[in-house]
Parts: structure tokens; C-alpha cells; sequence
């Protein structure tokens, strides 16, 4: 990784932004990367909007802001297009990732987006099927690590398993229902 990679999530409050955001830094830590995992957010409430963010690199990070231009913006609730500029500052060559059965044609028609690559993925659905509930972060992590390449499958896998391990220790079901999310997502996600 030659410079800085810079993500930004937006879900709302009880989706899971916020975790998501830190596995991935803690996924790239364990690897020997630089990483920065932070949320923004006021007084919300379950389902109001938050945002998240990662910097990740290869060498320290010095700078201590927002994330203004995100090379890749994940969207964890499709309604939130609906509110938000979740392309605010998605360079031309950015890739946008979102929560949706959508293809990934009718999102960039729906934004009327020029620039940036589109991908979806139904990560709702898979977490409905495999973790038992509606939430989209590890599925949205299976697939930010497919349309990224910047880190390995099984290497996040790897680390994700020993955290939820430690944090689920009585039920062995949420562990493997959350890899399997993860697992599935990398495999299903949408390309335009």
C-alpha cells in the first residue's frame, strides 16, 4: 500500500458502522498496518444516521481529522441515499458499496453517479440467514475486504474468529453465523 487508504461508513445507530469500522482496524493492525478506526456522532439514537471511518496504512498516520475523501464509502442501510450525500468527496476512481438486492446499474441510476465504481450486496438478507437478525456490518466487511484487495479473506477471518470468540464465548452459533456472513458477502458481492 503505497499511501493512506481512507474508508467511510455510513449506517444508523444499532447497524453495527461503528464495530465494523474496528474490526477492519483491528484486522489491518494484526497484519503490521497503521491504523485509525473512529466514529462521528452527536446524541443519536437507535436508527438515527452515524458515520464511521478507517485510515489504514503502512506507515504511521500523522493526521488526526475527518475523512473528507474517502477512496471507498460503505452504505449499510440503502434508505439513508435518501437523506444523506453518501458520495460527498468519492473521488472518480472511489468505490462505493452498498446494502442492497439492487443491482449495482439501478444505485448508480438512483444517484446519478458518473465517476466511482458501484458495488452491492444484499448484506441484510445474509445476515437475516446466518446470524438470525438484521445486521449488515460483517457482511459489509466480507465485502469492503473483496472490492478493496488490500487485505486477505483469511486473514480477516482469521482475526475476526479470535475476537468474537473471546466476546461470544457461550454461543459458538453467533461466531460461526458472523464468519459465515463474512464469508458469504465476499463471495456475493455486485460488480457493475
Amino acid at each position: 500500500m503505497d499511501s493512506t487508504l481512507e474508508i467511510r461508513w455510513h449506517g444508523r445507530g444499532g447497524q453495527g458502522a461503528k464495530t465494523a469500522a474496528l474490526l477492519l482496524g483491528e484486522a489491518a493492525m494484526s497484519l503490521g498496518k497503521y491504523i485509525q478506526a473512529f466514529p462521528e456522532y452527536g446524541p443519536e439514537r437507535m436508527g438515527a444516521p452515524v458515520a464511521s471511518f478507517n485510515r489504514i496504512s503502512d506507515k504511521p498516520i500523522t493526521l488526526h481529522s475527518g475523512i473528507t475523501n474517502p477512496s471507498i464509502v460503505l452504505v449499510l442501510d440503502h434508505t439513508l441515499i435518501d437523506s444523506i450525500d453518501v458520495t460527498a468527496g468519492l473521488p472518480a476512481d472511489g468505490k462505493l458499496i452498498i446494502n442492497t438486492a439492487l443491482a449495482p446499474a439501478d444505485i448508480r441510476k438512483e444517484l446519478k453517479l458518473k465517476g466511482s465504481r458501484v458495488f452491492t450486496i444484499d448484506a441484510s438478507k445474509i445476515s437475516n440467514e446466518t446470524i438470525g437478525r438484521d445486521i449488515p456490518n460483517t457482511p459489509m466487511l466480507g465485502a469492503l475486504v473483496k472490492v478493496s484487495g488490500f487485505l486477505k479473506i483469511e486473514d480477516v477471518l482469521k482475526d475476526l474468529e479470535t475476537k468474537l470468540k473471546k466476546k461470544f464465548a457461550s454461543k459458538p452459533e453467533i461466531v460461526a453465523g458472523n464468519l459465515d456472513a463474512v464469508k458469504r458477502a465476499h463471495a456475493e458481492v455486485m460488480a457493475e
